[in-house]
């Protein structure tokens, strides 16, 4: 009588077993941790039909944007929760090092008054701006079709609200300054009506009901990103150093450090994209459909900004160039 073949023990996840090395805490905590793709049909292993499944079938399972395994994806850094936290303490340690240095140094009493007015109006409002890329990161979080794609969505989220805290402390401070300017009091009058911010506030509320996985990447990532980029963070903080406001340049400086991670990741992303027929011109439609609505922003927001002099051609030429650069 033949006895049942006893079963060897997995040395690893199942995943990750046909690998012929051990795998690393990345691949461990990061890679196949989405329960809702095990039955496309029924996301919730519920009713198919009741309605957050409908959702997630119809704009994750059912977007134009198609690979045979997305949970192929790797994070070009290969960032974990444990490891992030560590990256960005010493981050946010430098920033407060910033903050408390400047402050014992009596920077904003040292800045022009008018300079503060631009402030006012071109760089405390930003955080009504950081907040909508937070909950677009959030959203990519839960609907990206892979644990490894919304793992870097949700580490950018973060990186969304700490930009979002520094914003808000700095609103503060120079209330403290400048009190009758209107810092922390007109912020959501100039979000909502001026010019110079209705630009991204179209392109940012728009961009928060592209509900189909991969447009809400390419509209996120690759075109409302790199727009706040290269103007709120970069154009702005050039400009700051010539009106003598060093803190501000160096902040904008720290934000752009994020900023180069999110880019790996989302250039690696459609390196991926890329590799299935048919996906090149879904992504080239999208970035069509959003590129003028970044485009207008950045030139509404560069007008405002006193001797831009070329501010606006040099940042949507940045943001093409990007764009470009992956194949897009």
């Amino acid at each position: 009588m033949n006895q049942p073949e006893t079963l060897k023990p997995l040395k690893t996840w199942s995943h990750l077993a046909t690998r012929r090395r051990k795998p690393s805490e990345y691949e461990i905590v990061s890679t196949n941790l989405h329960y809702t793709t095990d039955n496309p049909d029924a996301p919730f292993e519920l009713d198919p039909n009741f309605e957050m499944a409908q959702w997630f079938k119809r704009y994750r399972n059912a977007s134009p944007l198609k690979h045979p395994d997305w949970n192929a994806f790797r994070d070009p850094d290969e960032i974990v929760y444990r490891t992030y936290n560590m990256l960005q303490d010493g981050q946010e340690t430098y920033v407060l090092g910033l903050l408390d240095q400047f402050s014992e140094r009596g920077h904003d009493t040292m800045l022009d008054r008018t300079w503060a007015g631009t402030l006012a109006r071109l760089y405390t409002p930003g955080r009504y701006l950081f907040h909508a890329l937070q909950m677009g990161s959030a959203y990519l979080t839960q609907l990206a079709p892979a644990s490894t794609i919304s793992n870097c969505a949700a580490y950018q989220t973060a990186d969304s609200l700490r930009w979002l805290t520094h914003t808000a402390y700095r609103t503060r401070e120079l209330a403290q300054t400048f009190g009758d300017i209107g810092f922390g009091e007109n912020e959501r009058q100039y979000w909502e009506n001026d010019t110079a911010w209705q630009g991204f506030r179209k392109l940012v509320e728009h961009a928060l009901t592209a509900w189909d996985w991969g447009e809400s990447f390419v509209a996120l990532s690759l075109v409302v990103r790199p727009a706040v980029e290269e103007t709120i963070l970069r154009t702005l903080g050039t400009a700051a150093r010539r009106n003598g406001d060093t803190l501000l340049g160096l902040l904008t400086d720290a934000q752009l450090i994020d900023t180069q991670r999110h880019r790996r990741w989302a250039t690696e992303l459609v390196r991926m994209a890329l590799e299935q027929e048919g996906n090149s011109d879904v992504l080239k439609a999208w970035v069509a459909k959003w590129e003028p609505l970044g485009e207008a922003a950045i030139s509404a927001w560069c007008a405002a900004l006193p001797d831009a002099g070329s501010a606006a051609a040099d940042a949507i030429a940045a943001t093409r160039a990007f764009r470009q650069s992956i194949g897009l």
